[in-house]
């Protein structure tokens, strides 16, 4: 029997005075997961680089800044990993490149950060905490063009571009470390997580961030190809949900998990869904760039059946409610996020 998504979720009381450090802490995920583990009473431990177009931004602990420490730093430096694991009762490891553009113009860097960085990050667990448990976020991409739908976790791995392989890597480090060495790890395969605090200034970490921006700004939304690529998108609470459940469940460890949706949408009815919601902005299809189009991996949504009976995780915030709490985000605080890259209105591609 499936577990009832009606129910509390389990960790109410498991972070209660636990000491918990997050890796790309002042970063989308990472800051929204604090917020919510100051609330479960965590001592949070925030670890950021702060690398401009990696997306930690300050203004994301706006409110929460003075009940968490935030050492910047940067998780290839061993000897910081070294000490800042120590004594930590949980690991959410976020940190990392997600630009698939990025890694395949400099993918020397994306092999930094997400291949060598996370084995790094191991190493210092290994050596200096080996009790502690370890989250990390994967990605879809990873599976790269789907061979069926819903795609779930025996689907093979073939991705499509260098972020997707090295995200591939990082994700089965942390699965060797938990089978050979017992560090206790799990990995989440996110998709299109969206909401507060993400980065909408461009499109480096994922077009719909840039897409809120634009709509907000009255601008024109451009949707490569037919528009009808299939996605689906999850909202920042309900991936940080799924973060908390796979922690504090031992039967995760050494696993990894799908998110999904219920409802996946096409690209097309998903931008005119937004400028519908904002009252502002408009769209329309352009031809695909030859670059995009060799990495694109089409049509995607995950089956993501198996987090739900094994940890009781499932979507609850709509993909429309979920824009709407966007929206209403940035009209209030867009201007500690526009700025982060600045420029002039213009317009966004998928």
């Amino acid at each position: 029997m499936l577990p009832d998504p009606g129910l509390e979720p389990p960790y109410l009381e498991s972070f209660q005075g636990k000491k918990v450090l997050i890796t790309g802490g002042l970063g989308f995920i990472g800051s929204n997961l604090a917020h919510r583990l100051l609330s479960l009473g965590a001592k949070v431990l925030i670890v950021d680089s702060l690398i401009p177009q990696y997306g930690g931004n300050p203004f994301n602990v706006a409110g929460i800044e003075d009940q968490v420490r935030i050492n910047i730093a940067d998780v290839r430096d061993r000897s910081s990993m070294d000490c800042l694991v120590q004594g930590q009762d949980y690991l959410f490891n976020l940190a990392g490149q997600v630009s698939h553009m990025d890694s395949m113009t400099d993918p020397f860097t994306d092999l930094e950060i997400n291949c060598r960085s996370q084995l790094s990050i191991l190493e210092s667990c290994r050596y200096n905490n080996p009790d502690v448990k370890v989250i990390f976020a994967s990605t879809r991409q990873i599976y790269g063009v789907a061979d069926y739908l819903p795609v779930d976790e025996r689907h093979l791995l073939h991705p499509t571009d260098v972020n997707g392989i090295n995200k591939m890597a990082g994700e089965w480090y942390h699965i060797v470390y938990n089978n050979v060495y017992g560090i206790r790890a799990t990995s989440l395969r996110l998709t299109n997580t969206f909401g507060p605090r993400m980065r909408v200034c461009d499109a480096r970490q994922t077009f719909l961030g840039y897409w809120f921006r634009i709509v907000l700004e009255g601008g024109e939304l451009c949707i490569y190809g037919d528009g009808r690529q299939v996605r689906d998108f999850t909202y920042v609470d309900d991936a940080v949900d799924a973060l908390l459940r796979a922690a504090v469940d031992d039967q995760a460890n050494g696993e990894v998990y799908n998110l999904g949706a219920d409802e996946p949408i096409n690209l097309l009815n998903l931008a005119q869904l937004l400028v519908r919601l904002a009252g502002s902005g408009s769209c329309r299809l352009v031809p695909w760039p030859t670059d995009r189009k060799r990495i694109d991996i089409g049509d995607y949504y995950g089956d993501y059946r198996k987090i739900r009976s094994k940890l009781g995780w499932c979507p609850r915030i709509s993909l429309e409610e979920g824009l709407r709490r966007t929206l209403d985000y940035y009209r209030q605080y867009g201007d500690h996020y526009w700025n982060e890259c600045p420029g002039p209105p213009g317009r966004a591609v998928t």
